[in-house]
């Protein structure tokens, strides 16, 4: 027997009390074509409510270590090699001008729009091309960015003598500085839309946290790196997320002051249910729970789900968190449905079908809970 339609709660969403989430779907960011045209043609076939710009990591310069590393002083671009060197003969005069325009920003944010802060479209592309055809989508009701998280910048990019760019305080303070003012660019270019932005903060290095190859990192200094880019984004008027493609320490992200947690329900909902309490009181305060229920991580898995057993696995999750004022209803009314990662990495095919299910798992459930 059907259930009967629920009342999705009013809730306040951080900058934009006008967002309902309500078990929308929207993708993670990279898509595996080298056409933006064709890109964003499945976007919007498949996530027309809240589309995000494309990445198209089939240009170099749209991987991840690359995408947002423009104009930021020390790195050096070289071939395949991407690393950064804060001796050279230029870098103290580099530094003094970066840090000149990130206060005059600071100062007056407007002027964000042309500074060194941009994200050309050599390297995303994407957004400029979403922007220029949205309004021939009047389904929109908002739009999703995302950019490379601290963590996974500064332990993935290395001086020339393979020193993490974490351990290097002065190259450190400049990164997460640039990755602040990066995404709150794409808040302020995209608020033109006048529609609710979304960045993503996308953290895989995250599923590190606690291993031997970070022991010596303190929690305390991720969450202020963290903390610092997030804070930007919601200045500028957007709603922060974070994403996590696999296990990490959920109670550490749980404590952050962000919008949007999206996580791996499809391989690590196991993990993120024993933080129950902390989930409830993240949604207490606003949150959004993106369910990366769809699978990315191979074809087999990809092909071996249907909507059905995507939505019955949903469903059971769902039972599983519910509890005091968060029943099933509550917990729509602040969800979103993802794939568990971006499609980037895999055939045209799969990654079609991961877009299809998205779709068809949002509508299924949007159609069985809230009669839409």
């Amino acid at each position: 027997m059907s259930p009967e339609p629920v009342q999705s709660p009013s809730a306040s969403f951080g900058n934009n009390d006008n967002f309902a989430p309500a078990a929308r779907a929207t993708l993670i960011g990279s898509l595996p074509v080298a056409d933006y045209g064709k890109a964003l043609e499945l976007i919007m076939a498949h996530t027309p409510d809240i589309p995000l710009w494309p990445q198209l990591p089939s240009n170099p310069l749209e991987r991840m270590m690359n995408q947002f590393v423009e104009g930021l002083p020390g790195i050096v671009e070289t071939g395949d090699k991407t690393y950064f060197d804060v001796d050279g003969a230029d870098f103290e005069a580099e530094q003094l001008a970066f840090y000149e325009e990130y206060l005059a920003v600071v100062e007056n944010p407007a002027s964000i729009l042309s500074s060194r802060f941009v994200v050309s479209q050599a390297r995303a592309r994407g957004i400029y091309e979403l922007k220029k055809s949205i309004a021939q989508y009047p389904q929109v009701i908002a739009v999703k960015g995302q950019i490379t998280g601290p963590f996974t910048l500064l332990t993935g990019v290395a001086d020339q003598d393979h020193r993490l760019g974490y351990y290097n305080e002065t190259f450190r303070e400049m990164a997460v500085k640039a990755l602040s003012m990066k995404g709150a660019w794409q808040v302020e270019f995209l608020k033109e839309l006048h529609l609710p932005v979304i960045v993503f903060i996308d953290e895989p290095a995250l599923a590190g946290l606690g291993s031997s190859a970070f022991i010596s990192i303190a929690k305390d200094d991720i969450a202020q790196d963290l903390t610092e880019v997030i804070g930007a984004i919601k200045h500028a008027g957007g709603l922060a997320g974070i994403h996590v493609c696999a296990n990490t320490d959920w109670n550490f992200l749980l404590a952050l002051d962000l919008d949007v947690l999206s996580f791996d329900a499809h391989g690590f909902f196991d993990r993120l249910i024993t933080c129950k309490e902390q989930v409830h009181e993240f949604l207490a305060r606003g949150g959004v729970l993106a369910w990366g229920i769809i699978p990315t991580a191979d074809a087999a898995s990809i092909m071996n789900e249907s909507c059905d057993s995507l939505v019955a696995l949903w469903e059971r999750q769902t039972d599983l968190l519910a509890g005091g004022r968060w029943d099933k209803a509550a917990i729509i009314a602040q969800s979103l449905i993802t794939p568990s990662c971006g499609t980037g990495a895999i055939p045209l095919e799969a990654a079609e079908r991961v877009l299809a299910l998205t779709r068809d798992v949002s509508a299924a459930i949007r159609q069985k809970y809230l009669a839409i």
